[in-house]
């Protein structure tokens, strides 16, 4: 997000099938003066939208839901083609938007105030909407996180204006269609596609949008920080992650190993949750590198649309020389299989024996490549999960409670398992400690994160 966009870019973006690389759709690049237009539009929408009965506004958003239900299967063959995602990650992406746009509407005429006492009157207070919010979603998760920001802004009473990722506008598209079927009013909620350097950047300088959700790198999300803070607009950011899956020999190694795999190479690794630095016991380790082994070369990589595929593409090429720059082909201690060919594919791997600084340690990768690396007892598996500038997410195996109590306190992350590598429920809170983000998303309090607390004093003195 330069300070002076580039002035000779492209009117369209063509999409590309990361698994085959053919061109599937071209799609119109979003200019900064439509950026204003769908600016003004929204905020006349809201305004209707915001004075609607709350118990109308959660019946439409039902007919949303059921909209998109009824077209789930179409939606996540969609995010196999524009995304990479094996189909059923997509049909349960899908199924997570549809999700959050139940639970979303169900806390539309639960959105209420307080009466707090204070002498000499009544006073009270009322949760109001922003107004227009724009959420700037992410290539890696297209669907859900797109819903994350929308469904929960669009129940608290503000339009939402959505950019979605230049490689993964299709599904964002088709929701704005089913939105408009379900019965939304026109103009509630735009999809804007475009670059984040054009379309992205008019969103977050524009003085008509009051909030800015955004999923992405830690270095993009800062430049958003530093731009909204000069009309001191709201932001929640979800970042970047280096989380660790911290093994204690107490554990079911078996499982542990077993598992361990899919919590790194879920969506080939494009995971800002993906417990990449796993930390092993070092009186467990050799036999949980034993049983990891076979885990991570029997994962079955290919055509992200055949239902036995467990891990696709990474999404472009770009992306495929990144990982492929913190892995040179002789440190891999263990490699799986990808296919040859068309598409941007890359190997489940494994380092071990890596130094603490090397940047395959402390960088996010973003593709699907972890590392094993042994520690002593608590207090070190402590010092080196928490030795990044990341806090968003992790692991810990253990059948002490009390230990999994004290670590789970100790580690500065805002999202933890205890015997699973589960991270994203949508009736439970998300976010990140450190520069993996500001603010939370999904659960009960997601409405109220897009809401003003006006306080009202009514005397009742005489």
């Amino acid at each position: 997000m330069p300070d002076q966009p580039p002035a000779d870019r492209p009117s369209a973006h063509q999409i590309l099938n990361p698994a085959t690389e053919e061109v599937i759709a071209t799609v119109p690049a979003t200019s900064a003066a439509e950026v204003d237009a769908a600016v003004a539009r929204a905020a006349a929408a809201q305004r209707r939208w915001a004075a609607a009965a709350p118990a109308d506004r959660a019946r439409l958003l039902r007919r949303f839901a059921a909209a998109v239900d009824d077209h789930l299967e179409e939606l996540a063959r969609l995010e196999v083609r524009e995304a990479g995602h094996t189909l059923g990650n997509a049909r349960w992406e899908a199924g997570n938007v549809r999700d959050l746009l139940d639970y979303a509407a169900g806390g539309v005429e639960r959105l209420t105030g307080r009466q707090i006492p204070v002498a000499g009157g009544l006073d009270i207070t009322l949760l109001e909407p922003l107004g227009v919010v724009a959420v700037i979603a992410p290539w890696n998760f297209p669907m859900p996180i797109a819903a994350w920001g929308t469904a929960p802004a669009l129940a608290a009473g503000n339009a939402v204006l959505l950019k979605p990722a230049e490689t993964t506008p299709l599904t964002a598209l088709r929701l704005a269609e089913l939105a408009l079927e379900a019965g939304l009013p026109e103009h509630l909620f735009q999809v804007l596609p475009g670059a984040g350097d054009i379309a992205g950047r008019a969103l977050v300088e524009h003085p008509g949008v009051a909030k800015i959700v955004f999923t992405g790198s830690t270095r993009v999300g800062k430049e958003i920080m530093a731009r909204g803070a000069r009309l001191v607009k709201r932001v929640t950011l979800e970042l970047g992650g280096k989380s660790p899956n911290i093994v204690f020999a107490d554990a079911d190694i078996e499982r542990a190993a077993a598992e361990a795999p899919m919590a790194f190479l879920d969506n080939a690794g494009q995971d800002c949750c993906a417990r990449t630095r796993i930390l092993v016991q070092r009186t467990a380790y050799d036999r949980f590198l034993e049983l990891l082994t076979p885990a991570v070369r029997s994962v079955v990589v290919g055509d992200p649309a055949d239902d036995r595929t467990q891990m696709g593409p990474l999404i472009s090429r770009a992306q495929l020389e990144r990982v492929r720059g913190y892995v040179p082909e002789d440190r891999a201690a263990v490699r799986g299989t990808a296919p040859e060919g068309p598409g941007f594919w890359f190997p489940p791997t494994v380092l071990t024996d890596v130094a603490a600084d090397d940047p395959a340690v402390t960088e996010e990768i973003f593709g699907p490549v972890a590392v094993v690396v042994p520690f002593d007892d608590e207090q070190d598996a402590i010092r080196l999960a928490n030795d990044t500038e990341y806090g968003l997410s992790g692991s810990l195996w253990t059948r002490d409670l009390g230990r999994a109590l004290r670590v789970s306190r100790a580690v500065a992350a805002g999202n933890l398992s205890v015997n699973s590598h589960s991270s994203v429920r949508y009736s439970t809170p998300f976010g990140g400690y450190k520069q993996s983000g500001v603010g939370r998303e999904l659960g009960p309090d997601a409405l109220t994160a897009f809401t003003e607390t006006k306080n009202i004093f009514i005397s009742t003195e005489a």
